[in-house]
């Protein structure tokens, strides 16, 4: 024992020296680096015949010499000026691709170079071919590989622009050309920085314009004259026989281009100067037309103005069309939204939303399908007298699901529900795509049913289902339920009778793999034989454990304990809390207790499970609810409720006999991190903090955070009471503060760590603070996931392991 103890105080000291000492990149201790470098699982994409299914084999974490290529920052959007793609940091390459029949055999490899990544692979609306993008030195080109015979080939040189989201091509109905947003032509090279800056002035001439915070805007005449360089593309139509194409509409800033299920028009989304330095490009003014193929315009839709002046609120809007898209079950039927509160939330209207559409040729007056007294939440098309139409009301978590008859005008509510509800959650739609390839209502063979998949949570776990849904009353009847000890999903409805479903399975010792399975036959038939991304972590323990607030409401967490721990005989372990707040309007729904006894747990990325495999125990997602009711505000007591809520977290590992009072940290990331600062100012229940990429001073983000939505000067005791910022000096526990040098997520700006890490220093904290280069918000980079986890393990080996003098 005296030699353990002697190994283990040498082991502390030694890596108190390497964290105080530490340069460059660090790696994770064993067995966290080899699990970091484990190969993916592959993902699954089922053809429209539901036939076959492509495997696509993803890309392991990139190298900090990827995330270090230069990307532009640009109205919203991060953009590779090398590809005229997507930022590295926002993209997950896709690295190898197979085809498997779902009747059954092995799979067959598609043959691509050495080294190929792709991204955006789509199935032909015939299920014969599927095209993604290649990743080349100069550029995105557009290959399709035949499902036939695995062969690949490329369409395009290096020329497909997809700086903007949303797809860069698009399969046209007829199988035979696919409609591609493509560089224009001999646009030469990118703009030179500007020489001479001149000054940058903003007038507001007392508008009201409130506007939330936003990350990644144009920031000067330079800037605009980037972002009209890459962003402005030329849709083709592209030939799958032999690559020719040809132009069908002028160039332009498309932030959207979508063909018609017949093939005979477009519909385009562009914006228009002037831009602006306040709001992502998605809110400069934009113009929403109609055009046939040779790009003559054939009605305009919507002329929309700048919109820099939208609500904070969450339900409010812009006004004027918005969520202009064609119907997927007529052949050239555009479909789009308006509020009828000129997008204010505040305002009490009996009318908030109204759903129009207009046929071809898009002559005369649109036609109002349906009148919303929420907000518009989506539609899913079925047919001439189906549509499913969902809206919702933020405030109060309240959303309604509505049929709709397209034909005749008529709506018909199915049910009204809070969807923060995990235990009464009807599941949503199952679609299927039809010939032209567009997602459509599933209808049972007798057309009289639809059908609806949902997580089917109670508190024994969650166990998926598929229902049988009338369309005649709306009753749902349940064709198949997944059964303990499995949590299996459907992936894909194979029949129109409910019965041959594609599943993906998993336990909590057996790894998720995907199965066929006809209902009423005990069992089903495995498609995939994927191993254990992780074996190091089989014997991990896990259990959910309730207990409850001060208040009466009901929480829960994961409790996760080491491989090979014996409570008698090890007794209490250094235990670390990870959590994150989440508000609610009623507090049964905030109580609900769902179990994951029959989830397989593996960790990836900057996951603080990978803790198990040092010693420390982890209680994961310990619930942290916010609630607000009776016309009271949820975050006027959010100190209060939170502490609370921790408090009885606390109390119940240490009740459980596998912590003790003196040996708990607490963790998060993002309003996980807000929740830890908070949490180490206000209460005395932790030994030590990790925070990463959080918000810390709610000054800084005035205009509405998370799920406030008032505004700083309406709640000003508010905001500075959650500011943990204001609170610098109380914080006597260490705390490590890492955040992603280039943090694209809206309010978590370097700099809230930055001004925190200045404050907890002026006041004398025990701080350290992680700057990782080229990093968002999330960390992707294996270089930066790596020393992430060895920022942890060793803060906590230093902070939180010992036993306390």
């Amino acid at each position: 024992m005296r030699h353990l103890l002697l190994l283990g105080a040498l082991s502390l000291a030694m890596s108190t020296t390497a964290l105080a000492q530490s340069t460059g990149y660090q790696q994770p201790p064993a067995p966290i680096a080899q699990i970091l470098d484990s190969k993916p699982t592959p993902v699954p994409l089922i053809d429209p015949t539901r036939t076959r299914m492509a495997l696509l084999e993803r890309a392991n974490l990139p190298s900090i010499g990827e995330l270090a290529e230069p990307d532009l920052k640009l109205a919203g959007y991060r953009i590779n000026p090398r590809n005229n793609g997507q930022a590295n940091s926002r993209v997950q390459w896709l690295t190898g691709l197979s085809l498997q029949n779902v009747a059954g055999g092995g799979a067959r490899k598609v043959q691509l170079a050495a080294g190929t990544r792709f991204i955006a692979p789509a199935w032909s609306p015939d299920g014969q071919r599927l095209a993604f993008l290649v990743d080349r030195p100069a550029g995105l080109e557009l290959w399709v590989a035949d499902a036939a015979t695995g062969k690949a080939r490329k369409l395009t040189q290096p020329i497909v622009n997809a700086a903007a989201t949303g797809a860069a091509f698009t399969w046209m109905p007829d199988n035979r050309s696919v409609l591609v947003r493509t560089v224009v032509a001999g646009r030469g090279a990118a703009p030179a920085a500007l020489a001479n800056p001149v000054p940058i002035v903003q007038v507001n001439a007392g508008r009201t314009a409130p506007v939330r915070t936003y990350q990644d805007l144009l920031k000067n005449s330079g800037d605009e004259r980037l972002f009209t360089h890459y962003f402005t593309a030329q849709p083709m139509l592209v030939s799958v026989a032999d690559g020719s194409s040809r132009k069908v509409a002028s160039p332009g800033v498309y932030l959207g281009a979508s063909p018609s299920p017949d093939g005979r028009y477009l519909l385009l989304t562009r914006v228009k100067e002037p831009f602006s330095y306040n709001v992502p490009a998605a809110l400069f003014p934009t113009e929403i037309v109609i055009t046939d193929l040779t790009g003559r315009t054939v009605r305009q839709l919507a002329d929309l103005p700048l919109r820099d002046d939208v609500p904070p609120q969450f339900d409010a809007v812009a006004p004027g069309p918005r969520s202009a898209q064609w119907r997927a079950d007529k052949p050239a039927t555009v479909a789009w939204v308006e509020a009828q509160d000129g997008g204010d939330a505040r305002r009490k209207v009996a009318v908030r939303d109204r759903l129009f559409e207009l046929a071809a040729p898009f002559a005369g007056t649109p036609r109002t399908l349906a009148d919303m007294k929420d907000r518009y939440a989506g539609v899913v098309w079925g047919k001439d007298d189906t549509a499913f139409l969902a809206t919702q009301w933020w405030n109060d978590r309240r959303e309604t699901r509505i049929l709709v008859n397209p034909a005749a005008g008529t709506s018909r509510v199915l049910l009204s529900r809070n969807f923060q509800d995990r235990y009464n959650d009807p599941g949503e739609p199952v679609t299927t795509l039809n010939a032209a390839g567009r997602p459509v209502l599933l209808f049972a063979a007798d057309g009289q049913a639809m059908f609806q998949s949902g997580a089917g949570a109670r508190r024994e776990g969650e166990f998926p289902f598929l229902d049988r849904v009338s369309l005649a009353d709306g009753k749902a009847t349940r064709l198949w339920q997944s059964a303990a000890p499995y949590y299996e999903d459907v992936v894909a409805v194979l029949d129109n009778e409910g019965k041959r479903l594609v599943t993906r399975r998993e336990s909590r010792t057996a790894p998720p793999n995907l199965f066929v399975r006809t209902i009423g036959q005990d069992q089903p038939r495995q498609l995939t034989q994927f191993p254990d991304p992780a074996p190091q972590l089989a014997g991990v323990t896990q259990q959910l454990i309730t207990y409850k607030r001060k208040d009466g409401v009901d929480l829960s967490g994961t409790l996760y304990l080491p491989a090979g721990y014996n409570k008698e005989r090890d007794g209490p372990l250094p235990l670390v809390m990870w959590a994150y707040p989440t508000e609610y309007t009623d507090p049964k729904v905030a109580g609900q207790v769902v179990d994951t006894d029959n989830r397989f747990v593996r960790p990836g990325g900057i996951s603080h499970l990978f803790l198990l495999t040092q010693g420390y125990a982890v209680l994961d997602d310990p619930k942290m609810p916010i609630v607000g009711a009776d016309g009271k505000e949820a975050n006027d007591t959010y100190i209060e409720q939170l502490t609370s809520s921790a408090e009885a977290a606390v109390d119940a590992v240490v009740k459980l006999g596998v912590a003790s009072r003196d040996r708990i940290a607490v963790g998060g990331h993002s309003y996980g991190a807000f929740m830890t600062a908070n949490l180490l100012a206000h209460s005395d229940l932790f030994r030590t903090g990790i925070a990463r990429s959080g918000a810390y001073n709610r000054t800084l983000t005035p205009f509405g955070f998370q799920a406030e939505q008032r505004t700083y000067w309406e709640a000003v005791e508010t905001y500075t009471k959650m500011s943990p910022f204001t609170y610098a000096p109380k914080i006597k526990e260490p705390i490590l503060l890492i955040h992603g040098e280039a943090d694209d997520n809206s309010g978590t700006f370097p700099v809230q760590s930055e001004r925190f890490y200045a404050a907890l220093k002026g006041a004398g904290a025990n701080v350290r603070y992680v700057v990782l280069p080229y990093e968002a918000h999330g960390y992707r980079a294996r270089e930066s996931v790596g020393h992430t986890l060895w920022e942890m393990t060793g803060w906590l080996d230093r902070y939180l392991k010992p036993a306390k003098k």
